[in-house]
């Protein structure tokens, strides 16, 4: 193709961009790839999850800080990046307790789904990035954001879904995040003591559910060169990410030694590809659409992949 690649990183919140596919992210910019990440709420319910940032004034000011603390980030990750404008819908310590009203959680499909449509026919991306079916974790944004990717894809090709949307286009390939992997963690956990300093992760792993993994690794992003540019965007949220805390327990050398890669499930194709894949973009170069190719066995028939 003789214009830039162009990805797409669809998220629920501020930060979910640095803690989910940002080394990836930032190899392609530097490889001259257009990324954009849309974030579809501006994470106005967010906690303050760094002791150090629990201040009157930071919670007073929630939004502007986090829409602050983005702005930092995409700056280190070379990034573009806009908010679609929905309002956070928080996490209920209950699960019975019903979600704020208006918030993004409890949107219709169909008016979730319209700002994102509208952006991806704009941007007109080849890849995108978004959560699985149970939101990677299940937080009602995280959850909501698959739905809102998944209709967005299979919608924006389609000329007579969203009319007032823009031009149609239609995005090739669609990948789920799978960064937050139970053989990641035992295989890090492992190399720490084996190296003599202790893992944090033991009570975690020991309570993971024994489980086959839903949705299968298909595509190992080798991006460990950019690791370091990933931890400066998350210290870029500040409000939310303690230098301190989990996400640096294990040195990041080691991270680039024993699981140098970012990886994703591809739950969408409209291109020949062979898996396992290394680039978000294999099959990509050159091609035309083909018949859509699901692997989601969930997958309703649409349009796009009929």
């Amino acid at each position: 193709m003789s214009a830039p690649l162009r990805l797409m990183a669809v998220h629920a919140h501020p930060d979910d961009e640095s803690s989910k596919g940002a080394a990836t992210m930032a190899r392609y910019v530097a490889e001259g790839v257009d990324v954009l990440v849309c974030t579809l709420t501006g994470g106005e319910r967010g906690s303050v999850l760094n002791p150090k940032m629990d201040r009157p004034e930071i919670l007073a000011n929630m939004t502007d800080v986090r829409r602050e603390e983005m702005e930092r980030a995409r700056e280190i990750l070379g990034v573009s990046q806009r908010f679609l404008g929905f309002v956070d819908s928080g996490l209920p310590e209950d699960e019975s307790e019903p979600l704020p009203e208006g918030c993004f959680a409890v949107q219709e499909l169909h008016v979730a789904a319209a700002p994102l449509v509208a952006a991806v026919r704009e941007f007109r991306p080849h890849v995108m990035l978004t959560y699985d079916d149970d939101g990677g974790y299940p937080h009602p944004d995280h959850i909501m954001t698959n739905r809102v990717s998944v209709e967005a894809f299979e919608a924006a090709g389609d000329p007579d879904r969203y009319p007032d949307a823009g031009e149609p286009w239609q995005p090739l390939k669609l990948y789920y995040h799978m960064g937050f992997s139970k053989e990641r963690f035992e295989a890090l956990h492992e190399a720490m003591n084996t190296r003599g300093m202790g893992s944090p992760y033991a009570d975690w792993i020991s309570r993971w559910e024994d489980r086959p993994q839903k949705w299968p690794v298909t595509t190992k992003v080798p991006c460990s060169g950019h690791f370091e540019t990933r931890d400066r965007a998350l210290l870029a949220h500040a409000t939310q990410v303690d230098p301190d805390g989990f996400w640096f327990v294990c040195p990041r050398e080691l991270q680039m030694e024993i699981w140098p890669t970012e990886d994703y499930h591809l739950a969408r194709s409209l291109v020949d590809t062979d898996l396992p894949e290394n680039d978000l973009f294999t099959g990509i170069d050159g091609a035309r659409p083909q018949a859509c190719v699901v692997t989601d066995a969930s997958a309703q028939a649409s349009p796009a992949c009929p």
